[in-house]
């Protein structure tokens, strides 16, 4: 399934990679004719004329052969690519070609290379830290590289230049970033809203379930950090998804939701469809989908018993065999309408004895070493409610 941000993104970054190719090749060929072929024709003295040499030509030929390359990157979806060939390729071959011109030679060095000033300057238009820093410590190095190779301290010009003009792209760069954090905060903020909204909606339906949502998705958060395997914003969108572990049941009559009693067989069939109802539903809103797994698969358990597929070990999703333990442990140690709540001892004595049964046996002695967390958030909930 396609992601709309993903798409947006990428939309994004192919219509910056189209003016930042479109602003190169302007700039290096329009450059390259003044400085080579005009500007030595102006009536006054000039101290520095460069004409052209295989390194030059060596450089038409790349960049010209990147064209291609970079519209077949743009095609098959991978733009953010081409914007490090180019500099890379650039930065590299322009340093040999005024390597090769100036050594050997009593030319002063003549600087003012536009294309450079110009990668400077665009490089925030991308919000890319990485890309930023490669362009202007690249350009930096580039510079110093020639001034310590041909002992001219008129280098020095263009080295001031490049870091005051890195300078004002850094500051562009993290305004952007600034505006990107702001709507990224308000987008998770209304995310999360909305996600608890239709959480107390749900717990008016069933009272004894008052909190679960919250607990799990905590307990979870704990156990799935302890993995070291997630980035904090993979971590989100799971707890997030964690509190939607149960949206399906808002399909399950109230009656049955709360019946004291033994369910029926048709009872618990219906019970058993709340997975599969609350995947479908968030199968379309961003981020939360990535982690429909969580919802759809947190009843399965190890030894394939469990529902509504009856996956077993690895073929159950790791972040919902995460769930599986937290949502057991919350309800074992919650009150429901057909028992009273479990010790948090008993429950922890109960996730071990299904370890290799009902639980991931690996993440069974995870759980051993978070336990001490899961007692203070439990009590936590339970001294502030």
């Amino acid at each position: 399934m396609k992601k709309t941000l993903q798409k947006s993104l990428l939309y994004e970054e192919k219509r910056a990679v189209k003016w930042f190719l479109w602003l190169f090749y302007s700039i290096f060929f329009i450059y390259d004719i003044f400085y080579i072929y005009i500007l030595p024709e102006f009536p006054w003295d000039i101290e520095v004329v460069k004409s052209t040499n295989i390194s030059d030509y060596l450089l038409y030929v790349v960049m010209i052969v990147l064209l291609p390359l970079s519209i077949y990157f743009i095609k098959n979806n991978k733009p953010e690519l081409i914007k490090y060939f180019y500099f890379l390729s650039y930065t590299i071959l322009n340093l040999a070609r005024e390597l090769y011109f100036y050594l050997g030679n009593d030319f002063t060095y003549s600087s003012g290379n536009l294309v450079e000033i110009y990668m400077v300057l665009f490089s925030p238009i991308f919000v890319n830290k990485k890309f930023f820093y490669l362009v202007s410590l690249g350009t930096i190095l580039k510079y110093l590289v020639v001034g310590v190779t041909i002992h001219d301290s008129v280098v020095m010009l263009p080295l001031l230049i490049v870091v005051v003009l890195s300078f004002i792209a850094y500051i562009i760069l993290h305004r952007f970033y600034s505006y990107m954090n702001s709507v990224k905060r308000a987008y998770d903020d209304q995310l999360e809203g909305i996600v608890k909204g239709i959480i107390t909606t749900l717990e008016l339906k069933d009272p004894y379930t008052r909190g679960h949502s919250e607990r799990v998705a905590e307990y979870a958060l704990s156990l799935a950090k302890a993995t070291e395997k997630y980035k904090k914003e993979e971590l989100k969108f799971f707890y997030y998804a964690c509190l939607l572990h149960d949206i399906g049941k808002i399909h399950i009559p109230d009656y049955i939701l709360t019946k004291p009693g033994k369910l029926t067989a048709d009872e618990y069939n219906l019970i058993k469809m709340h997975p599969a109802v609350g995947a479908k539903a968030v199968q379309d809103v961003e981020g939360i989908s990535d982690n429909i797994s969580v919802i759809l698969s947190h009843h399965e358990r190890w030894d394939g018993s469990g529902y509504p597929e009856g996956l077993k070990g690895t073929d159950i999703p790791f972040l919902a065999r995460v769930t599986t333990i937290a949502d057991a442990f919350d309800a074992m140690t919650s009150s429901r309408s057909y028992r009273s709540a479990l010790s948090i001892e008993e429950a922890y004595t109960r996730i071990l004895n299904g370890k290799g049964t009902q639980f991931d046996p690996e993440l069974v002695e995870l759980f051993t070493h978070v336990f001490p967390e899961w007692k203070e958030i439990h009590t936590n909930y339970y001294h502030s409610s």
